[in-house]
C-alpha cells in the first residue's frame, strides 16, 4: 500500500468559515489535527493537501496570504515532528471552468503524476483522500481514491445532504469524528475508539 494520504484544509485541518479563511490570524487548527499530521508522519506517510482556495480569484486574499498560512501550518507541525509533504490548491472560482477546482479530480492528476514513484500502478486507488464537503467526496471518487468524510467543518452538513439526497453512491463511506479518530483508526485498526 502507498504510504501518502491527501487532506483537504479547510474543515479537516483547521477551522473553516462560509466566509473564507482570509488570514494567518482567521488559520486556526483544528483541535487534534496537528498532532493526526504528526503521528501521520511518523508511521511513514507523506501527508500532501488538496485544497480548493476561490479566495485568491475572488481577491478575498492573496497567494502570498495562502503561502503565509502554509508557513504557519508548518511552523506548527515541525514542533510535533509532522510537515506537509506539498500543498496542491486550486485558485480559481467556478466561473473559471478550469481542471482543477474540486469536484473535477484535476489536482489529483497532479499528485498522480508528481508522485508516481511511490504509487503501485501509478494509481490513487489505495490511498485516502479525508475532506468534508461533498466536492471533496467527488473528486476523491473521480480521482480513485478511497474516500473518508470527518464531521468537522462542513462534515455533518454532506452528512445530512447524502442522506437527503439519497446519495447511494455513498452508502459505504468511512465516516470519523474528526482527522485525530481517521488517524487512530488508520494506525491502529484493531483499537476500539
Amino acid at each position: 500500500m502507498s504510504k501518502i494520504i491527501i487532506l483537504d484544509r479547510d474543515g479537516v485541518i483547521n477551522q473553516d468559515s462560509d466566509n473564507y479563511i482570509k488570514s494567518v490570524d482567521e488559520f486556526i487548527p483544528i483541535p487534534g489535527s496537528l498532532e493526526a499530521i504528526a503521528q501521520l508522519c511518523q508511521a511513514g506517510y507523506s501527508v500532501l493537501v488538496a485544497t480548493n482556495q476561490s479566495g485568491i480569484s475572488r481577491q478575498f486574499f492573496t497567494l502570498e496570504i495562502l503561502e503565509a498560512m502554509h508557513t504557519k501550518l508548518q511552523s506548527l507541525l515541525a514542533p510535533l515532528g509532522g510537515k506537509i509533504e506539498r500543498f496542491y490548491f486550486c485558485p480559481h472560482g467556478p466561473e473559471d471552468q478550469c481542471i482543477c477546482r474540486k469536484p473535477k479530480p484535476g489536482m489529483f492528476t497532479q499528485i498522480t503524476s508528481d508522485f508516481s514513484h511511490l504509487l503501485a500502478r501509478n494509481s490513487l486507488s489505495t490511498i485516502y483522500y479525508v475532506g468534508d464537503s461533498l466536492t471533496d467526496l467527488q473528486a476523491g471518487k473521480a480521482a480513485g481514491t478511497k474516500i473518508a468524510l470527518v464531521k468537522t467543518g462542513k462534515g455533518i452538513r454532506s452528512l445530512k445532504k447524502i442522506d437527503q439526497d439519497k446519495l447511494t453512491e455513498y452508502a459505504q463511506l468511512n465516516i470519523y469524528n474528526d482527522l485525530a479518530d481517521f488517524t487512530q483508526q488508520l494506525l491502529n485498526p484493531d483499537s476500539t475508539s
